[in-house]
């Protein structure tokens, strides 16, 4: 009974010490987190994107709690949750949401299956990745789309998917979040994230194709060559031209359209543009030019210059005289 005792005590006390050493160590260890972070993340929308630049939303809250110690949230925006939720994060923060300016994917390529002939069959896994390391792809354009959908797989919002017509993956501006997924899953970078523009419309140069113009015409009848014409053409400056490609600046972009129509290979889009009004046809030539008369053109001399009327007159009737 006394050797039971004797262990009883003898594991409590054991015990008793090394709750005391835990708590000592919990205290001195103890790492703290602003109680604000977990306000802040409750309120996001859980996505883990990565869309905002951050791993996961908890990596954003805290990178909103640090921006906030420094006094303004400028350059931090949830993709997923926009807006309505950056102002529930500034309340909590005690700051006013500093307002940005909506993006979208944009798919920078218009290599359809009728613009890019078929050169080879690949035959490996349904997989640009795999594509792009293994083969130069299906066609003679080495920088254009794929069609293997892994830009598909990765969107978690249903928001881009591959037209069978075109084989070209669009996206559904209704469900874009410019969480860059997308982008970041395309090896070849033809998925950019632009600002959706003002009246969500935008100018873009719908190739990244940076072969010399007469290689890039023949693997794409689309493709931008490098001709320079809507660099002279813009008032604005927004267009560059560098490794034979042409890119517009969204930030410098009017949407003035002049380039759309001077580029002689239809690589330049105007996306969410109403069409054009088609020019007025002009009246039949007869219509526009009548020939005058010769009473009408001395009635109208007569009424500017009474002599030059007299002579005329004279003029035509010294034929009669001889007659």
């Amino acid at each position: 009974m006394d050797l039971i005792l004797f262990a009883v005590i003898s594991l409590g006390a054991i015990g008793l010490i090394a709750a005391v050493i835990l708590y000592v160590a919990s205290k001195k260890f103890a790492v703290y987190e602003d109680p604000r972070i977990a306000k802040v993340s409750e309120v996001l929308p859980q996505a883990n994107c990565g869309g905002c630049g951050y791993p996961g939303c908890s990596g954003f809250a805290g990178a909103c709690v640090k921006a906030a110690d420094a006094g303004s949230l400028e350059g931090k925006l949830c993709p997923v949750g926009g807006a309505p939720v950056m102002e529930k994060v500034a309340a909590i923060l005690g700051l006013e949401a500093v307002a940005s300016e909506p993006k979208v994917a944009v798919v920078r390529c218009n290599g359809s299956c009728a613009n890019r002939p078929r050169t080879a069959q690949y035959d490996g896994a349904r997989s640009c990745a795999i594509a792009h390391a293994t083969s130069g792809g299906e066609t003679g354009c080495t920088f254009g789309c794929l069609g293997c959908g892994d830009c598909v797989e990765v969107c978690q919002f249903d928001a881009i998917h591959m037209n069978s017509e075109t084989g070209l993956p669009e996206v559904d501006e209704t469900k874009c979040t410019a969480c860059g997924a997308c982008s970041k899953a395309c090896p070849r970078k033809i998925i950019e994230i632009r600002p959706k523009g003002k009246n969500n419309r935008r100018v873009v140069v719908m190739c990244v194709n940076k072969d010399k113009g007469a290689i890039a015409n023949k693997a794409c009848t689309a493709s931008c060559i490098g001709c320079g014409k809507c660099v002279k053409v813009c008032p604005f400056e927004a267009i560059a031209l560098e490794n034979n490609l042409a890119y517009i600046d969204p930030n410098k972009c009017k949407s003035c359209r002049k380039c759309e129509a001077e580029c002689p290979k239809g690589a330049i889009q105007a996306i969410n543009f109403p069409p054009r009004k088609l020019k007025s046809e002009l009246p039949p030539r007869e219509a526009v030019v009548k020939p005058a008369t010769v009473s009408s053109t001395v009635s109208d001399t007569a009424s500017v210059n009474p002599t030059v009327s007299k002579t005329v007159a004279q003029a035509l009737e010294s034929p009669k005289a001889e007659a």
